[in-house]
C-alpha cells in the first residue's frame, strides 16, 4: 500500500499553507529548515496542525486540492478552530 499524508501547518505569519507527504514529521521539519516549499520559506517556523491518512498519491493530491479550495474559515473549522477564534 502506497501510504501519503495531507497536512495543514499554521506559519509565523498565521497563514495555513496545505502540502501532501510521505513523512509529515520530515517535511515539517523541511519547512522549518527553510527547505520546504517556497511559500513557507519566509514563513518558518510552522506548526503542524493537520493530517490525513491517504491511501495513495492521488487521494492526497486529491484532498489537497480540496483543502485548498476551502475558505480561511473552513481550514480554521477543519484544524478544529471555531470561526474568529484563535489558537
Amino acid at each position: 500500500m502506497d501510504v501519503w499524508f495531507v497536512y495543514v501547518v499554521r506559519c509565523r505569519d498565521d497563514t495555513l499553507y496545505t502540502g501532501i507527504s510521505r513523512d509529515v514529521a520530515a517535511r515539517v521539519s523541511k519547512h522549518n529548515q527553510g527547505k520546504g516549499a517556497r511559500y513557507t520559506r519566509g514563513r518558518a517556523p510552522v506548526a503542524l496542525v493537520h493530517s490525513e491518512r491517504k491511501s495513495s498519491h492521488t487521494a492526497a493530491l486529491r484532498r489537497e486540492a480540496a483543502i485548498k479550495s476551502l475558505s480561511r474559515q473552513e481550514k480554521l473549522a477543519l484544524i478544529g478552530i471555531p470561526i474568529g477564534g484563535r489558537q
